[in-house]
């Protein structure tokens, strides 16, 4: 297939760049292709064979990157299981696990040696569970002949991020896989042979996976390949490793570029980023002053204006599904923020009192549809696409309640103006308080921006009962407060005047500890359940009459 020719051809120029936790270890693609090859036929040996499943655990190793591609030459289908979240317990990370696993019935499990005492003994015992590396599989026995997934066989089972829900498997043809690619090509402005591309992002997430990885590897691009944890404790680096090594693509959060411009600071990019086509940003909603300011602060580098790609995509459509043609400014237009809630769209002035400020996310992409219903209206967005998953592995009744009639129901609510899609939150983003419907999003990104709270630190839940409302806003303080009413006064504030509803306690919780999934985004339902547990050690707690 047009995929595996690309990944295993020896006479690629491109090279691998891994951080390798002291520095970036240097691999021609043409050198991990081989050294797949060799762990293919021990896979093969450990009973990997075409049509079987192999569960794994992705992180940003090069062990992993060789895994990956050893999986396929040796004709099974990857399964991306997810990793630990912040706020999730090992026994309950476990109990994932066992679950996911049941379902896949998979060959084995291929994990990281920090990883594997997170597994439970029972699962231990039903599921051989090995190491990435070559060692710690089987001598191969013979012959290896490579023979990896066809165009319509199960290729990738990529489990959703688990933001609203329980992880869901996406199930991947090959098919959809290449289709992404030339989707992806498309977004970018690709040139293949001649980009470089940069990511921290985890292999575990689709915009990780198949929005660089994969793009980088089927074009024979360069591919700089840094960690979550280096980004998270030096944010700095993402821009630093582009400037570095001439980078022409990246993909990233709205929160993670914020946090890359401040932590910049006065520091110097002495090779500039004037080779910095695309910038791919999504994953959450997308903030203007965000984009503006990152793009203020890193101009006297070079990045231009046209860098920072707005684009809309999921799990379910392998990736992406509409994005700002590369070369075009982003853009972004003022929305009466309650009519949107009532499901009208009407632009309003800036100084409007409910004014809503949303980024678009750009054209639906080559053969790709995008429905949102009637014009002016906000509706569910209804997405067709060739790379669209065959559905969800294992579990038919979600399958046909997500895919009817061979498109995708995104559960995400959005609308299209001046024929680009502006996407207002999630269905289970709404709220229905005293009979009112608002967006938790909304409250959360005004929240946001207070100097005082932490960037993408902000989640807004319901805890009420027996029908009675009780609206909880949690949050991560920036830096030590001394006196936390303020802060929670200026949140009931910001609720009252975007949503016209009132607070009924403010939560300040310690660094770390609101559940997020690795790309950063807030699990609404596990902050529910944490709350109606007890499980949370406030800070403080500031409470509304």
């Amino acid at each position: 297939m047009q995929l595996w020719n690309a990944l295993t051809n020896g006479s690629s120029h491109g090279t691998l760049h891994v951080w390798a936790g002291e520095d970036f270890e240097h691999t021609p693609w043409r050198d991990v292709a081989a050294d797949a090859h060799g762990m293919a036929a021990a896979l093969r040996t450990a009973g990997v064979r075409p049509g079987t499943r192999v569960a794994t655990i992705l992180t940003n190793t090069p062990a992993t990157v060789r895994g990956l591609l050893a999986i396929w030459l040796a004709g099974g289908a990857v399964a991306s299981l997810p990793l630990p979240t912040r706020g999730q317990s090992t026994e309950e990370y476990g109990r994932q696990l066992t679950a996911l696993c049941a379902r896949l019935d998979p060959a084995l499990l291929l994990v990281d040696d920090w990883i594997a005492p997170m597994i439970p003994e029972e699962l231990a015992r039903e599921l051989p569970v090995r190491p990435w590396t070559p060692d710690g599989l089987p001598a191969p026995s013979g012959p290896f002949e490579p023979s990896p997934p066809g165009p319509d066989d199960l290729a990738f089972i990529q489990y959703s991020s688990g933001s609203t829900s329980t992880p869901k498997g996406c199930a991947l043809t090959t098919r959809s896989v290449e289709e992404q690619m030339r989707i992806i090509l498309h977004l970018t402005g690709g040139r293949p042979g001649n980009d470089t591309v940069t990511s921290w992002l985890p292999l575990s997430h689709d915009m990780g996976m198949f929005g660089c990885l994969l793009y980088a590897w089927s074009y024979d691009f360069d591919f700089v390949l840094s960690t979550p944890d280096r980004f998270g404790m030096a944010p700095r680096t993402w821009f630093r490793d582009m400037s570095e090594y001439g980078s022409t693509m990246t993909a990233g959060t709205s929160t993670a570029v914020y946090l890359a411009a401040r932590a910049q600071g006065r520091a110097e990019l002495p090779r500039g980023l004037a080779s910095l086509r695309a910038a791919v940003i999504g994953a959450e909603r997308v903030d203007w002053d965000t984009l503006a300011a990152a793009t203020e602060k890193f101009r006297p580098y070079g990045l231009s204006d046209t860098a920072f790609q707005p684009a809309y995509g999921m799990a379910e459509a392998t990736l992406a599904v509409t994005g700002k043609p590369w070369a075009q400014a982003p853009r972004s237009a003022v929305f009466d923020g309650s009519a949107l809630v009532d499901g009208t769209v009407t632009e309003v002035d800036p100084a409007h009192p409910r004014a809503t400020r949303l980024v678009s996310n750009g054209l639906a992409l080559p053969g790709v549809s995008v429905d949102t219903g009637t014009p002016g209206t906000v509706a569910e967005i209804v997405v067709g696409s060739p790379s669209l998953a065959r559905g969800y592995y294992g579990d038919p009744e979600r399958t046909a309640a997500r895919f009817p009639d061979g498109r995708l129901r995104t559960g995400d609510l959005g609308f299209t103006h001046d024929g680009e899609l502006y996407v207002v939150g999630r269905a289970d983003d709404m709220l229905s308080i005293g009979g009112r419907k608002i967006y938790a999003s909304e409250i959360e990104s005004a929240v946001d921006t207070h100097a005082q709270v932490r960037k993408g630190c902000v989640a807004v839940v319901d805890a009420g009962t027996a029908g009675l409302p009780r609206l909880v806003l949690m949050l991560e303080p920036q830096g030590r407060p001394r006196d936390f009413r303020p802060i929670a006064d200026h949140a009931a504030a910001v609720a009252l005047e975007k949503s016209g509803v009132a607070l009924s306690e403010c939560l300040f919780l310690p660094r770390g500890v609101l559940p997020k999934t690795p790309s950063g985004k807030i699990q609404r339902f596990r902050c529910r359940a944490l709350l109606d547990e007890g499980r949370f050690d406030p800070l403080a707690r500031v409470t509304f009459a």
